[in-house]
């Protein structure tokens, strides 16, 4: 009994903090004069680590098993994996954009998970047969840092697209509204040329030097995240072969779940050899990570609505 309540006040007090750091997020966005909520949404998301982290804590001793048996536990267990994607640039004082993605995963994932609809699936039960393995830890764990940081290097691709588009998009209006007015051959042509000029030299401006280094950044840590997320993910997947074969006598058996993490692994390996290839630009690595992050939600969500395969005891239904 105390430990289930304990377990009640933590997952509300997490869930709280991190609803506070996106209202500060905004706030900040909207006013930057307040100096003194600057560095609160960093904070915000290390006292959320410590809630999770006891409430995952508080759960595993409570069942005595590691708390990552159902789809409510992993939920929670990525909502803790957004928290500490976040803290650890935090402590090494690398200055980052994470918190915008990071925060409203984790009250996405932790919303969901406290919702109505996993209320039975979060009362405490019996492990089936398949799942009591010291397996277990490694290979979900695993999985699911894995996908916590392929969401969020995802995002921050999907990010770098909007930005990139966007300016293309203005540049792009910017010369129909240009040529819409009536003008002589002779004095198209000396315009044009103008024109080009004026637009080799624009980007010494400030405000698109600083819109190129903020592209560049996301660029960068996107690429950090998603080759983190991309390690996990591979050892995931080679640590639940290994238990496959130990618990079912095969290694791969192209269950729904495991095609889809094959899927999975596949696009992101896409996505590093187009990073790494200098003759493709950065949208089209950029292009690439935004296809991965709807098939990381069809392996780790969708496949679980289906109910079928060998991974059956992840799913739920509806209410």
């Amino acid at each position: 009994m105390i430990f289930s309540t304990l377990e009640h006040i933590l997952t509300h007090i997490s869930f709280s903090v991190v609803s506070i750091v996106i209202t500060i997020h905004l706030i900040t966005l909207l006013v930057d004069e307040i100096v003194g909520l600057y560095d609160s949404p960093e904070k915000g998301m290390v006292a959320t680590f410590f809630c999770i982290t006891g409430l995952l804590v508080t759960r595993w001793i409570y069942l005595g098993h590691f708390p990552l048996s159902d789809l409510y536990e992993s939920l929670i267990f990525l909502s803790w994996s957004f928290s500490i994607i976040h803290i650890v640039p935090y402590f090494k004082k690398h200055k980052n954009n994470l918190s915008a993605i990071t925060a409203p995963s984790a009250i996405f994932t932790q919303g969901f998970a406290t919702s109505g609809l996993l209320t039975e699936m979060s009362q405490s039960e019996i492990l089936v047969p398949a799942l009591q393995s010291q397996w277990l830890m490694m290979h979900v764990s695993m999985m699911v840092l894995g996908y916590a940081a392929l969401l969020c290097g995802s995002l921050l691709s999907v990010a770098l697209l909007v930005i990139t588009f966007r300016q293309d998009i203005r540049i792009l209006c910017k010369k129909n509204h240009f040529f819409k007015k009536s003008f002589s051959v002779d004095e198209i042509q000396y315009i044009t040329k103008g024109n080009n000029v004026l637009q080799s030299t624009s980007f010494l401006s400030v405000r698109n030097y600083y819109r190129a280094q903020f592209i560049q950044q996301l660029d960068h840590w996107s690429y950090r995240v998603i080759s983190l997320g991309f390690l996990f993910l591979t050892i995931g997947i080679l640590s639940g072969a290994v238990w496959a074969n130990e618990a079912w006598g095969s290694y791969w058996n192209w269950d729904p779940k495991e095609t889809w993490a094959f899927i999975t692994w596949t696009i992101f390996a896409i996505y590093l050899h187009t990073r790494t290839n200098r003759n493709f630009q950065v949208t089209n690595s950029a292009i690439v990570a935004s296809m991965g992050f709807l098939i990381i939600w069809i392996c780790y969500f969708g496949v679980n609505l289906l109910g079928i395969g060998l991974h059956s005891y992840g799913s739920f239904t509806l209410t």
